[in-house]
């Protein structure tokens, strides 16, 4: 057995991955990322871009997608918690329009995989967070797309006990729903 656990979710080609983690009187090690062990576990994925991102509690970055050069995304988080968060775009799929969730730690190490043609999004639930992604294409911003984070069909349930207000972008202040969005995927 290798270093990683690849957890299947009800959406094809999401995955929550659990990471070994070896730990003593000094701390840890665990290793985030190794691409013979991906590429074993059906993820042949080559990453070409690495972002990280620092928020308060009640920060929501999202729902977004690109509408060309989709990107696959590793996600987790090195200080905090978040409510992660795939919603399947792809046409045709049997859960178009579907989401997955789940929360991602410091304390959990857990790491969660949103394939291409996803529209992908996090809610800060800790006082706050350091999120961290590894993805599959270059972020192009002529291309950026979103859906709505509070979409009545896509109903996604965001954990906000004990969150005292959503801190949204302009940009995703004014997102539409999915149903008046054109995705090209």
């Amino acid at each position: 057995m290798g270093n990683f656990n690849f957890n299947k979710t009800e959406i094809e080609g999401v995955y929550i991955i659990d990471t070994k983690v070896f730990g003593d009187n000094r701390g840890y090690f665990m290793e985030t990322y190794n691409y013979e062990e991906f590429k074993n576990a059906g993820l042949d994925k080559v990453f070409v871009q690495d972002n990280q991102s620092k928020s308060k509690q009640g920060v929501l970055r999202g729902l977004h997608f690109q509408t060309q050069h989709s990107q696959g995304k590793l996600v987790r988080v090195t200080s905090g918690e978040v409510f992660d968060v795939a919603v399947d775009l792809r046409k045709g799929s049997g859960t178009y329009g579907k989401w997955v969730g789940v929360k991602l730690s410091a304390a959990n190490k857990k790491q969660f995989y949103i394939p291409e043609g996803f529209a992908h999004g996090f809610l800060v639930l800790s006082e706050e967070a350091e999120f961290v992604y590894k993805c599959t294409d270059l972020y192009h911003p002529e291309f950026e797309g979103g859906i709505a984070w509070d979409d009545e069909e896509v109903s996604v349930e965001w954990p906000t006990d004990g969150i005292k207000e959503i801190i949204l972008s302009e940009k995703d202040k004014n997102r539409k729903k999915l149903s008046e969005t054109k995705i090209n995927f």
